[in-house]
């Protein structure tokens, strides 16, 4: 009997089935991003062709890769990218995967830095706190070629991850990576940060084991944020003034449910002139934003 010819149309069509048998959230998508992955092609080619037939090997690698999309292992993981901000950056097991919401960090600080550029530092001083795969600080510098760059993070993994993204886009030497907790590495008011942002971890930590099964592989560090996710909040945004130029800002993103807290505890701060919450593009408020006086 000779052995059937699967084409690229059969499998995505029986692999996004056997994907929403097991729970995967988006399985059609899952099943075309693999598979262009595995054969080295844009998804759009895919369907130029689809009734091309897949040679035994092709179809061997493919199983591997679906297997483990049916485990729930991140979809970023299995191919070794995430796109953040019209760029690729490499992420693994030891750094958060960028998330969509995250690239309104970077449209705040564009919003904030053009809104007086006569006033504006010409050389403005970043900072990114808890940097992860550097996905923020890298699309800043794209952003602002003239400005200098810092970010910190504990893990130095996600440093070494984050080093490698800058050298792949050619910021090697444009960003300074500090390997420590926050705020630690400096020294309180020799550091006049322009703007310092920060996607710190904030799941609270009664609610991170009932998530979706793909957190299981992101690194815990990233995620918990203590009991109601607000260990790292409560510490960054009273600390950040000592680190902030007069009429700098912050940007912090955290949860929903978050905001007001914060709000609160940067008015009790007494240090900072004006703040607002920003929402994100599902219209949820996502971003705390202060100006220091």
């Amino acid at each position: 009997m000779a052995q059937r010819q699967w084409t690229i149309k059969e499998l995505l069509r029986v692999t996004a089935e056997y994907l929403q048998g097991k729970g995967v959230d988006s399985p059609r998508l899952s099943s075309e991003v693999l598979l262009a992955h595995l054969l080295q092609v844009d998804r759009i080619r895919l369907y130029l062709d689809p009734e091309k037939p897949l040679q035994d090997d092709e179809l061997a690698a493919y199983r591997v890769l679906v297997r483990r999309r049916a485990n729930r292992e991140p979809l970023q993981h299995i191919t070794g990218f995430q796109e953040f901000w019209s760029a690729d950056f490499a992420v693994g097991p030891e750094v958060l995967i960028p998330r969509p919401e995250s690239e309104l960090l970077v449209e705040q600080a564009i919003e904030i830095m053009g809104a007086n550029p006569l006033d504006r530092n010409p050389r403005p001083f970043f900072l990114d706190l808890g940097t992860g795969s550097g996905a923020l600080i890298i699309s800043l510098g794209r952003e602002f070629p003239e400005a200098f760059l810092c970010a910190t993070d504990i893990s130095t993994e996600a440093i070494r991850i984050a080093r490698e993204n800058a050298r792949k886009h050619r910021m090697g030497e444009r960003i300074e990576f500090v390997c420590g907790d926050l705020f630690t590495p400096f020294k309180p008011r020799t550091s006049p940060f322009d703007l310092v942002l920060a996607n710190p971890p904030y799941v609270a930590s009664e609610v991170l084991d009932t998530l979706m099964p793909e957190i299981r592989f992101e690194p815990r560090l990233a995620l918990d944020g203590g009991p109601g996710g607000m260990r790292y909040i409560e510490r960054i945004i009273p600390d950040a003034a000592d680190f902030i130029r007069p009429g700098g800002w912050i940007l912090v993103e955290m949860d929903p449910s978050q905001i007001p807290t914060a709000l609160e505890l940067i008015e009790r701060t007494g240090q900072y002139r004006q703040a607002k919450a920003v929402k994100d593009y599902s219209r949820r408020l996502r971003i705390v934003a202060a100006q220091l006086a």
